[in-house]
């Protein structure tokens, strides 16, 4: 039997005790990055070239740092993007809302779409709108300077056709001279109320930017209700919004799109397993 598989099944014990979610998943990719293969390709590395340093990283990931840290990149939609302490690790459950997002780009009578991301981390949401939609013209915003310098990064790597523009600074007074112009507006801003810290796993809280998951205020929707006034600024009228927020938060997020300021179609979207994710919006013509 290959050597290299022998050990990830050791791994894998090894992470299911030190309650790992997806242990056998996280074993496969560690090994992966450090033997620099897909996961497919594992099968294919000769006994002669195991690399002990698997065991380093099957360590960190016992010990609680992100898998994401660990090897460097996380996957989100069709993209490999590079990240590590500093910057937020893009979750599945937003690919739903990038996929609305494209959607209605492509529903749009609008040749070249103006698209504004709130808080884009390591660019995982600009870089994606921009690969599949590709006459859209993305701004990408980012306050924390250590998350810009991966997002700036990713952006070198991956975005060939140069669509996406990166900004340097807080969403509440970014891009005013885009006021009224914009077409659509994406975020996944912090949302996370500290009263909830006591439950949020401590791979994320422990190493997670903070800026990225306490979303300020008793209910954690501080943010949220930034992005919601940066929005408003921002999009033409009849041009759309998109916002994450927790699996608890659906109603409360709904009611900060209120008619009287202007919101049309606002809805609730559900992410992949049936809960509450993001919210949209429109905004009034008149």
């Amino acid at each position: 039997m290959n050597l290299l598989l022998d050990e990830i099944a050791r791994a894998t014990a090894r992470l299911a005790d030190a309650g790992v979610a997806s242990p056998r998943a996280d074993a496969e990719e560690l090994a992966a990055a450090v033997h620099e293969v897909s996961r497919a390709e594992l099968h294919t590395v000769p006994d002669g070239a195991f690399d002990a340093l698997f065991w380093e990283y099957v360590a960190r990931r016992e010990a609680g740092e992100p898998l994401q840290h660990i090897t460097g990149r996380a996957f989100f939609r069709y993209l490999e993007l590079k990240v590590g302490p500093g910057v937020f690790v893009p979750r599945p459950e937003t690919e739903v809302m990038v996929g609305w997002a494209l959607e209605t780009l492509r529903d749009m009578d609008v040749q070249d779409p103006l698209v504004v991301d709130l808080g884009t981390g390591s660019g995982a949401i600009a870089l994606s709108l921009a690969q599949e939609a590709p006459r859209a013209r993305v701004h990408a915003v980012e306050k924390d300077p250590t998350a810009y310098v991966h997002t700036d990064r990713n952006i070198e790597d991956l975005d060939e056709r140069g669509q996406v523009k990166l900004h340097l600074g807080d969403f509440a007074s970014a891009l005013p001279e885009l006021n009224g112009s914009v077409d659509l507006v994406v975020s996944n801003p912090p949302y996370i109320p500290m009263s909830e810290w006591e439950y949020v796993p401590t791979d994320v809280r422990d190493h997670d930017p903070a800026d990225a998951l306490w979303g300020g205020g008793e209910d954690g929707l501080d943010a949220i209700r930034v992005v919601e006034r940066t929005a408003r600024r921002l999009l033409r009228p009849g041009g759309h919004i998109a916002v994450e927020h927790s699996d608890l938060q659906g109603t409360a997020v709904y009611w900060i799109f209120a008619e009287e300021n202007g919101w049309r179609d606002v809805r609730n979207h559900k992410d992949l397993v049936g809960r509450d994710r993001f919210v949209t919006a429109r905004l009034g013509t008149s």
